[in-house]
């Protein structure tokens, strides 16, 4: 069964003139919340990309005579992932971008280090960058930086072959082919968010309808992925799941249907885009709860659509479980009355975005007082301020 045929839409009907006001009314109420950058930072952040490009094949060059390499073979390729690359980026986001290199650059030491030729030394020196800061001990290895006020993560991974051809495609799964394990991980944020806008049958009501949902998901206490809920890979996968569902639908009917599939999903059925893929040959670990009996535990499986398939929510607990289907219904209730109320207008999107009433909601709360003012390292990249 091919992707096309995974997901059976429910509805093919194309959208009513009412779907079409809703949806208009909340492309307002997205603008209203200043979440799309302007155009003279949409025209930067090009600039960046162009001269982190220029960058990295400086860099490349550089690495291959240190290792005896052909100079005039030597390339690295940038790629983009994530929120930019699925363009529901805002103002002021980072980028989040891969550099994909031969064989003989290695993430340690040219990477990554205080050799001359490594692109951490290389992006330390060079002009309009700072804040620069290296991880290389974290689960996908990165260097953090800003480059024209521009903040950037840029992730690495080294392929098994010592000369990159034009044009190089990442996206199938013959890529990872003797990659070490942070360079597969470092990869599949390319490969995911890839696969996704693949799968999307209108990505314009997609993007729509996915700025609206992290929005809503931010004000209403649910977006992180640290603390148990969902981050930005999670809610694109779920919302391109409803797109595939409802594949000419309007975004307004999107943001409607997404509640109403998952208000009744029933957890732990997972979330797939397409069918889970097993490559013998790779011999990839993949998510599959009949084999793994870690997987079994997962309650809220959303499951990333390019191999290895892995649960993007493995993290999510009974308690943050059950606060996010609360929300949803919530959200699903709230959507069946501004769509059955006519044309409310842009106010009907700002009252499903009430920030949550954290501090009414509850009977009891915990306060912490540090003692006197300090910053604290509690590892992971988190600094707690007193």
């Amino acid at each position: 069964m091919g992707p096309a045929s995974f997901i059976e839409p429910i509805s093919t009907a194309a959208p009513s003139r009412a779907d079409l006001k809703h949806s208009e009314d909340l492309e307002q109420y997205l603008r209203a919340q200043n979440l799309y950058e302007s155009r003279e930072e949409a025209e930067l952040r090009e600039e960046v990309l162009g001269a982190l490009d220029t960058l990295v094949k400086e860099w490349i060059k550089g690495v291959a005579a240190h290792h005896g390499q052909p100079v005039e073979d030597a390339t690295a390729v940038i790629y983009t992932f994530g929120s930019y690359r699925l363009g529901v980026h805002g103002p002021g986001a980072d980028i989040d971008t891969l550099c994909v290199g031969p064989s003989y650059a290695t993430r340690e030491s040219d990477f990554f280090g205080p050799a001359p030729h490594s692109l951490q030394t290389l992006l330390a020196s060079a002009p309009g960058l700072a804040a620069l800061r290296a991880v290389p001990a974290a689960y996908v290895p990165v260097l953090e930086f800003r480059l024209r006020g521009v903040a950037v993560d840029l992730l690495y991974a080294s392929l098994a072959v010592p000369a990159l051809r034009a044009g190089l495609d990442v996206s199938g799964s013959a890529v990872l082919r003797h990659c070490d394990d942070a360079s597969v991980r470092s990869l599949n944020g390319c490969r995911v968010t890839d696969t996704v806008l693949r799968e999307v049958p209108d990505p314009a009501a997609f993007r729509a309808a996915l700025r609206l949902l992290k929005l809503w998901a931010a004000r209403r206490g649910v977006y992180s992925n640290v603390t148990g809920y969902l981050g930005g890979v999670n809610w694109a996968i779920l919302v391109a799941y409803v797109c595939r569902l409802y594949p000419r639908a309007a975004p307004s009917t999107v943001v409607s249907r997404f509640f109403k599939v998952l208000s009744g999903w029933k957890w732990p059925t997972p979330i797939l885009l397409r069918p889970i893929e097993r490559d013998v040959s790779l011999g990839m670990p993949v998510w599959d709860p009949r084999e793994n009996p870690r997987d079994r535990s997962h309650l809220m499986p959303i499951i990333t659509p390019a191999y290895p398939a892995m649960n993007s929510s493995y993290n999510v607990s009974e308690c943050t479980l059950g606060a996010m289907v609360d929300e949803f219904a919530r959200g699903d209730a709230v959507c069946d009355e501004i769509l059955a109320g006519g044309a409310g207008g842009v106010t009907d999107w700002a009252r499903l975005n009430e920030p949550f009433p954290f501090f009414t909601a509850f009977k009891h709360y915990l306060q912490a007082r540090p003692r006197g003012s300090a910053v604290v390292w509690v590892g992971n990249g988190v600094l707690i301020e007193g």
